[in-house]
């Protein structure tokens, strides 16, 4: 009868999302509510690099700069192959996944794919054959 006593003990030192060190340094302020798609894609959109490659791509497409719309296909580039290609040798990043603080990316990735091809198709060089 004694294991009955045992057993609530041993479920309050279960790892869960409250005692978790690693949504404390990947997501500070974490209230507690899992991370969906949405959320993720939300809080990367509104980090300092997404912000800024937001308003390159507009400028962008504003001015229909095939250069201009290069440089931020490239830049958006970058920032998902370091988000897809991060190398965490501690294992922090896993373990917030886990724990429920960090989203999956998919939707982000969709987005920014949607984006760049948007992009390159609206800032592409025009036929510009005269027909004679």
């Amino acid at each position: 009868m004694r294991a009955l006593g045992i057993l609530p003990a041993l479920t309050l030192l279960w790892p869960s999302s409250a005692l978790a060190a690693a949504c404390d340094t990947e997501r500070p302020g974490w209230d507690g509510t899992p991370a969906n798609t949405i959320s993720e894609a939300l809080f990367l959109a509104s980090s300092l690099p997404a912000a800024v490659l937001i308003v390159a791509t507009a400028l962008a497409l504003r001015f229909r700069s095939k250069w201009g719309g290069l440089a931020v296909v490239s830049g958006w580039s970058i920032l998902i192959s370091l988000r897809v290609f991060d190398t965490d040798p501690t294992g922090i990043r896993q373990m917030a996944t886990i724990e429920g603080c960090i989203g999956s990316p998919t939707l982000f990735i969709g987005l920014v794919t949607a984006i760049c091809i948007g992009t390159i198709l609206y800032t592409a060089p025009m036929d510009r054959r005269t027909n004679d």
